[in-house]
């Protein structure tokens, strides 16, 4: 099981912003799509990441005025990213140690497309269930 199979799924299609956006018009793009994370993208190249924690340090920091600020000077940096022929589990230990949620997919250098800790949570637990039903059919037919 791969990165590769996940995005098979769910498709490639990458909802991302530049690094010279300000925080409102990134916050908006996560209401408007709701999602909780988006890859900063300089051209093909993931540069960080913007999520709604980034948003929340930010308003903490420095109240409303966050919201004025560029994508680039609150994003986080550099992004952890995955290759597709990363293994699922490979993958999931990898969110699980560095406390993240969101994954940027990179192959040769290019975003290949973005997956969470939900798109692999639901892939396991739907591998899961199709080796438990057929394993319920082996021994029925015992």
């Amino acid at each position: 099981m791969t990165i590769a199979a996940i995005l098979g799924g769910k498709g490639h299609d990458v909802v991302s912003i530049a690094g010279d956006r300000t925080v409102a018009e990134a916050v908006a793009l996560l209401a408007g799509r709701r999602i909780g994370a988006v890859p900063v993208m300089d051209g093909d190249a993931v540069v960080g990441i913007f999520s709604e924690r980034d948003v929340i340090y930010g308003l903490e920091r420095e109240g409303a005025a966050a919201l004025d600020r560029m994508v680039s000077d609150v994003m986080t940096a550099p992004a952890l990213t995955v290759a597709p022929d990363e293994s699922v589990l490979g993958a999931l230990a990898l969110m699980t140690r560095r406390r993240v949620r969101h994954l940027p997919v990179v192959e040769r250098g290019r975003c290949i497309g973005f997956i969470s800790i939900g798109d692999l949570v639901k892939y396991r637990i739907e591998r899961i269930e199709s080796e438990a039903e057929a394993m319920r059919a082996y021994i029925q037919a015992v």
